[in-house]
């Protein structure tokens, strides 16, 4: 037999055994790819949060307020996989404990005879109380590297805080309608006072993926939040009745307000 048809009909026949075989397997998934959106490692360039929660005062803000709820929201640029940074507004609210309400009762009501208080002259009925802050701060991110649906990341943030405590009483209002009118009761502020400052915080926080294919993630994070108020000199339940409250002409009847300020947020929400 001819050499030369034998070896034709070899790779005549390797050919077509070849083109037999089915083609190899190809791995699907999210191509990693840089755009307008996303960075050269296939990250997103820009984050969305959007959260609410619990808030609980810690250290010596616990002796004045109690926990209560917070929200934040804010949007940032992530450099990449690991490192961002975001943008934020927080707003966290706070009760106030009741030897807060009735130190500061006793201040109102200092000097107040039994009988201008029954005139009407003096005193307070009913005091309520509240505290907020808000913050607008810039906070650098640290995702770590994970693996599945759960993910971790860390978090600095810094920025402008702003305090704000009301005191409210009971009042009577009247209110008319096209069938007449009527009282109701409800709180009116009686004393306001607010504390700028400075403040950061340092957390950590989880993340939960919904697929594989989104960018959506839940969240929950925890912080500590440090504001740094500068202390002021006023009335207080135990200075009132001393030579310095008898010759205080200022206006600060809740120095507390302008406390160093610790407490500890903890938001559920969305990443996107």
């Amino acid at each position: 037999m001819d050499s030369a048809a034998t070896d034709d009909n070899f790779f005549l026949g390797s050919a077509a055994l070849a083109s037999s075989q089915p083609p190899p397997r190809r791995r699907y998934g999210r191509p990693n790819y840089s755009s307008g959106n996303t960075n050269a490692d296939g990250s997103e360039k820009y984050t969305f949060v959007a959260g609410v929660g619990y808030v609980a005062p810690i250290g010596d803000t616990h002796f004045y307020e109690t926990p209560s709820y917070g929200f934040q929201f804010g949007g940032g640029r992530n450099f990449n996989k690991v490192y961002g940074v975001l943008a934020q507004f927080d707003y966290d609210h706070f009760g106030l404990q009741g030897a807060t309400i009735a130190n500061q009762t006793n201040i109102y009501d200092y000097g107040c005879s039994a009988y201008d208080e029954s005139q009407g002259l003096c005193g307070v009925s009913g005091l309520t109380g509240n505290n907020h802050v808000w913050s607008f701060t810039l906070n650098p991110t640290f995702t770590l590297p994970t693996e599945g649906a759960m993910g971790a990341y860390g978090v600095l943030g810094g920025g402008f805080y702003h305090k704000v405590t009301n005191f409210a009483e009971p009042t009577e209002e009247e209110e008319c309608s096209l069938y007449g009118c009527g009282d109701y009761e409800a709180d009116a502020n009686i004393d306001h006072y607010t504390s700028n400052a400075v403040g950061v915080s340092g957390g950590f926080g989880l993340t939960y993926k919904f697929s594989h294919f989104s960018n959506e993630r839940f969240y929950m994070e925890a912080r500590y939040v440090l504001m740094l108020n500068s202390q002021r000199t006023g009335i207080t339940s135990t200075n009132v009745s001393t030579a310095f409250g008898a010759n205080y002409t200022g206006t600060d009847f809740y120095p507390a307000n302008s406390n160093r300020t610790t407490y500890i947020p903890v938001k559920f929400g969305i990443r996107f």
